[in-house]
């Protein structure tokens, strides 16, 4: 399995770029940042943990994830470049599309989406994104993306996204860029990343991972797609011998390894125990 960390990034503590970096050189997979555009202050939706209270303010400061990722890009050669996740549907399609494919080819296609449907509804309808339609959106959007880095003529018709043929570069080097779904792995989640994504990410406080991906993979294959779902394991906890078993037999690719959102030097201290922790280095 491969080893990818998440920042919480803010306006304070560690700049991406240089966790970037430093991740690189101890010989992680993966960066991988948040997004919210904004939060409302009155807010009716409740946080995943079921709380009616944020956890912590860190949701108010969140950066721009494109851009927090482009300045990782310009520092770094081989890292992965990720969000954990982002909310593609509180941006507009074409615009959306273009960014993300000039990091993917500026970055040697290095990019994935890791993406949700948006728990926090309040803040989707301020971008008129009505909650009840919110996997309907994220579909279009996602099939609108595609067509506009794949086809020479793209065009698109749907209930909330519509353009007419229309020329868009660059292209993604990857032809496609992946896109993991950060969401409960309840039955009609599974059902919609096997028709629209390439694979799941689990959430903090997921638990039945190996079952959950075995429903993926059914559903999977019941749509006709080739290979298999991408699995990537949002770490929440220390580990203990049996969760590392479960992601094993869940077929993960990818384990997600927390960072705190502090100041430089107690980040990278963090990173060097966890590299040792896990074997890593630049000659691992």
């Amino acid at each position: 399995m491969r080893n990818g960390i998440v920042l919480f990034t803010s306006d304070r503590g560690i700049r991406p770029a240089a966790l970037a970096k430093a991740a690189e050189e101890r010989g992680f997979d993966t960066v991988y940042v948040p997004e919210h555009t904004h939060i409302p202050a009155r807010r009716d939706a409740l946080h995943p943990t079921g709380g009616a209270e944020l956890p912590d303010d860190r949701y108010l400061r969140t950066l721009d994830p494109w851009i927090s990722l482009a300045t990782c890009a310009a520092v770094t050669e081989r890292i992965g470049l990720a969000t954990a996740v982002s909310l593609p549907v509180e941006s507009d399609p074409i615009t959306l599309a273009k960014t993300l494919a000039t990091l993917d080819h500026l970055s040697g296609g290095r990019v994935t989406i890791g993406a949700g449907f948006g728990w926090n509804t309040d803040e989707l309808s301020d971008h008129h994104v009505p909650a009840a339609k919110r996997r309907t959106v994220l579909k279009e959007y996602l099939e609108a993306m595609r067509a506009l880095w794949t086809e020479e003529e793209a065009s698109y018709d749907g209930e909330f996204v519509s353009f007419g043929p229309s020329w868009a570069y660059p292209k993604p080097p990857q032809g496609r860029i992946p896109v993991i779904i950060g969401a409960g792995g309840g039955p009609k989640t599974m059902k919609w990343i096997a028709r629209n994504a390439d694979g799941w990410m689990t959430t903090p406080i997921e638990t039945d991972i190996a079952e959950k991906a075995a429903v993926l993979r059914k559903e999977w294959a019941d749509a006709g797609r080739e290979g298999e779902p991408d699995v990537r394991i949002l770490v929440a906890k220390k580990p203990a011998e049996e969760d590392f078993a479960a992601w094993t037999a869940a077929g993960a690719s990818e384990l997600i390894w927390g960072l705190p959102d502090a100041e430089e030097s107690q980040v990278l201290g963090h990173l060097d125990k966890m590299a040792a922790r896990l074997g890593l280095g630049p000659g691992a």
